[in-house]
């Protein structure tokens, strides 16, 4: 039996750039070096066929652990909930007010970089909130 070493998270988008930029900001992530024989990924996306130019970007976790994030542009726009969403972890072992203050914490961060809050799911004990990225795609603060 094969075991999986390694998996990226792939997001459809209209403007893949963007989205990673902010995906990098949320996570920490960082866009790799552009490939061998150009400076910059500007460079290397002027020289690709116009129709492909922009069509899609990657983010990775400096540290190698967590998954490579890439980005695709689609035509059609998100017109239905993810099927799939990142839960970002931000408050692991924390409950009551404490876990809370810490999701409200990072919420607001988000926010600032363009991320939307949709609702707040609160029992008294445990907590998360649900989010939308910059193009819509749900997450969640957990």
């Amino acid at each position: 039996m094969s075991t999986i070493k390694q998996f990226q998270v792939t997001f459809d988008c209209a403007e893949p750039e963007r989205v990673a930029r902010f995906w990098c900001e949320v996570l920490g992530y960082v866009v790799p070096p552009p490939p061998a024989g150009f400076a910059t990924w500007d460079d290397f996306d002027r020289s690709q066929p116009a129709e492909e130019q922009g069509s899609w970007f990657a983010c990775t976790d400096p540290s190698g652990v967590g998954p490579r994030l890439f980005f695709q542009r689609v035509p059609e726009g998100k017109v239905a909930k993810n099927r799939v969403h990142l839960d970002v972890r931000v408050a692991t072992g924390l409950v009551g007010e404490e876990r809370l203050a810490k999701l409200e914490a990072e919420c607001t961060r988000l926010i600032a970089l363009g991320a939307v809050r949709v609702r707040l799911l609160y029992d008294g004990h445990d907590a998360c909130i649900v989010m939308q990225d910059i193009e819509g795609n749900e997450f969640c603060l957990d």
